[in-house]
């Protein structure tokens, strides 16, 4: 699942180091940032980030930045962007939330910090398009509907890769992981076979979401098919095979998100 996000902080140096964090996420892109509630607003209306990194307690007093911005949101918008407060005060917490503030982060913000609240967002999005489908099959198997179909939700993803009129055909769940080679992509199958699409490997991160997670500049990986990380050799293993993936300092916050994941599940550590 990718989110875009913006910053909206009076303090530059603040900006440059959750920023600096938040890189270390593919699933995070960065679209832009603002030192006061003026310039912030406009930011959002204009770039309509999915999340705001918002300083409520600002060094500069004049930049008008408060929980009062949030305010200002709702006059023009309907669906408001999931709101992140980073400040150095534990003060205004209980504000924040009355407000509904989805993540509190005290500065400096951490890589932990982004993990757990990548995990939050996730386990909510989740929630909420399983929401949206299960509605829509109620809907549609209701005894006033006139015979509507399945959602296309309900089934799962299918890739086909094409090439001077042959289409193939491959199910993303048997998707292992995918190679960069120069402006193609090698995609590895849990069959041993190896396809190539005529794609880029940054195409691939930008049309894929959860479960496929960026870890190299020339890997992204199904996490389902993960059985190993080994922090000290900075690799991943792939289930039933031999093969091990490396992965790099950049994308290192995206191992530590598939860790924390695979922890909140039906876990137990030994």
């Amino acid at each position: 699942m990718n989110y875009s996000y913006v910053i909206i902080d009076d303090d530059q140096e603040s900006v440059l180091k959750t920023k600096a964090i938040a890189d270390g996420f593919s699933e995070l892109f960065f679209i832009g940032s603002a030192q006061n509630a003026s310039d912030g607003l406009s930011l959002v209306l204009e770039k309509k980030p999915e999340i705001i990194f918002l300083e409520i307690d600002p060094v500069n007093l004049s930049s008008n930045l408060s929980l009062g911005f949030i305010d200002a949101l709702h006059k023009y918008l309907t669906i408001l962007p999931k709101i992140i407060v980073t400040t150095q005060e534990k003060k205004l917490a209980f504000d924040s939330f009355q407000y509904e503030v989805k993540e509190y982060l005290l500065k400096p913000v951490t890589q932990t910090d982004i993990v757990k609240m990548m995990l939050r967002l996730n386990k909510l999005k989740r929630e909420e398009e399983i929401g949206s489908v299960e509605n829509a099959y109620q809907t549609n198997n209701s005894p006033f509907s006139l015979g509507q179909k399945t959602p296309n939700e309900l089934h799962p993803l299918r890739l086909c890769i094409k090439s001077y009129g042959d289409h193939r055909y491959i199910d993303a769940e048997d998707i292992c992981f995918f190679q960069a080679d120069n402006n193609s992509t090698d995609i590895h199958l849990n069959s041993g076979e190896m396809i190539t699409a005529f794609k880029t490997l940054k195409y691939f991160e930008a049309v894929l979401s959860y479960p496929f997670i960026r870890i190299h500049k020339s890997y992204i990986v199904n996490r389902n098919y993960i059985s190993r990380i080994h922090n000290g050799n900075s690799v991943c293993y792939i289930k039933n095979t031999n093969t091990r993936l490396p992965f790099s300092k950049l994308y290192k916050g995206n191992v530590e998100l598939v860790i924390s994941d695979f922890a909140n599940g039906n876990y137990l550590e030994i």
